[in-house]
């Protein structure tokens, strides 16, 4: 007990001492069930395409706190979300998407290192942090311009060190002119500013002739939910949550209005999710409602389209480059959900508990090698279409599931092992086999959205 207080107060738990384990040979077995592909090393596949690889710019919007329960369609009847409901509606939706924790660190973390979330502090915030297989090393490896876009110190939560020593360029509050700050608080400038100046930056990029990946971090929707008066109809000094979701709102509608007459926005894909959820707090170690969160892919030249599966927010960036038609090396546990190989599941977790959700189960990992298991049965609201549905009962399972406990163990104990052998660092064999004269047309009548429209109906 005493080794556990302290592991937590150094903000480390090691998974092999304080978590149910497997053998290696065991735990790779069962992984190699879930992702046939896998090579002799480790985790590592070839994720290939028939198209050639589409360089479209990419804008990936992580929003502070955007709880799917704000959202019109997930039965918020306050109208606080009026443009994100109408974009949800012209994009490709992910309805059924989990968030992996309740920081926003781990959401970070979720969409730059496709990864289940290991027991302890975020990788962001460790010392071996740097020259990761991420997202934004598939993108450098592709001529783009890639970067880190927050209103706030990117310092704060090691966000700067991060970042940067994944090869990500930092734009933050210190890149600001006096002259661009309208508005600010504790955490940094508002989404307005933050996205003035994003604006700016895309326009300088798309005069360079090579793609960009921008990863903009919003701070407005944030406690003490302070910003600009006269913008919504909910002051912005009483300190509202509800005033800081409208604002935020507020702000990427009048991002759209402006990105939308830049030259650039036709060959631009935006990918917009939260972070995570407003509040963890439940009646449950891990309550589902609580990680629920809204995702969407916005391509102006393709028609909306629904996936209602269960995923992961991990899965959300490997399925923008399956979109994209990227052929590649991968160390990502985040899969592209339009695969046929894919198994529907999601992660989530908190410092300590370590969940997976599949068939209709929770299971969740515990110190002190403690395992739990949760029938969810579904607890319909009306007036609420199927897919937006978010209310589950946790009911404890007498009989545990083995293979299920089993599952869980591979990927959590897998990830951990991978991250304290070094062994999820970026490699030299990603490197793809780009056409010279590749394509920068829309995907409006691309194969793989046809494939994915029809797995809607």
């Amino acid at each position: 007990m005493y080794k556990f207080y302290l592991a937590f107060q150094n903000n480390k738990l090691d998974y092999f001492k304080f978590y149910k384990t497997s053998s290696e040979q065991k735990a790779y077995a069962i992984l190699k069930e879930q992702f046939p592909a896998i090579s002799g090393e480790k985790m590592i596949r070839k994720i290939t395409s028939d198209s050639t690889e589409n360089h479209k710019n990419v804008v990936l919007i992580t929003i502070e706190s955007l709880s799917a329960e704000y959202m019109k369609m997930f039965g918020n009847e306050q109208n606080i979300t009026p443009f994100l409901d109408s974009l949800a509606q012209k994009s490709l939706q992910f309805t059924n998407l989990y968030a992996v924790g309740n920081r926003t660190v781990r959401g970070l973390e979720a969409v730059t290192l496709c990864l289940p979330p290991t027991a302890g502090e975020s990788i962001i915030k460790r010392e071996d942090n740097k020259n990761k297989f991420s997202t934004g090393f598939l993108f450098n490896q592709r001529g783009y311009n890639v970067k880190f876009m927050y209103g706030g110190d990117a310092f704060f939560d090691n966000m700067q060190d991060f970042y940067s020593g994944n090869g990500y360029k930092i734009v933050d509050k210190s890149s600001f002119a006096p002259e661009e700050i309208t508005f600010s608080n504790v955490w940094g400038v508002c989404d307005e500013d933050m996205y003035n100046k994003a604006i700016k930056v895309m326009n300088a990029e798309a005069k360079e002739n090579k793609p960009f990946f921008n990863h903009i971090m919003t701070v407005s929707n944030h406690r003490p939910f302070t910003y600009p008066n006269n913008k919504i109809d909910i002051p912005g000094d009483i300190k509202s949550r509800d005033g800081g979701v409208k604002y935020t709102d507020y702000s990427l509608r009048r991002f759209f209005a402006m990105a939308s007459k830049q030259p650039w926005f036709k060959n631009t894909l935006f990918v917009i999710v939260a972070d995570h959820c407003a509040s963890s707090a439940g009646k449950t170690e891990l309550p589902l409602d609580k990680y629920r969160i809204p995702a969407f892919i916005y391509n102006p030249e393709a028609k909306p389209a629904k996936y209602n599966k269960l995923m992961s927010q991990i899965d959300l960036m490997p399925t923008l480059f399956g979109l994209l038609h990227f052929s590649y090396e991968s160390k990502f546990f985040g899969q592209d959900v339009f695969k046929p190989d894919y198994k529907p599941r999601a992660f989530i977790a908190t410092y300590q508990d370590l969940g997976l959700i599949k068939d209709n189960v929770l299971t969740i990992l515990s110190p002190k090698q403690q395992v739990k298991q949760f029938d969810l049965q579904l607890n319909p609201k009306p007036g609420i279409a199927p897919e937006y549905q978010i209310d589950y009962n946790e009911i404890p399972m007498k009989t545990q599931r083995t293979d299920l406990v089993n599952e869980t163990i591979s990927f959590y104990q897998t990830a951990s092992d991978m991250l304290k052998k070094r062994e999820y660092q970026k490699t030299a064999n990603s490197n793809p086999k780009i056409d010279s004269g590749f394509k920068q047309a829309s995907l409006k009548n691309d194969k793989q959205i046809t494939r994915s429209e029809k797995s809607f109906q």
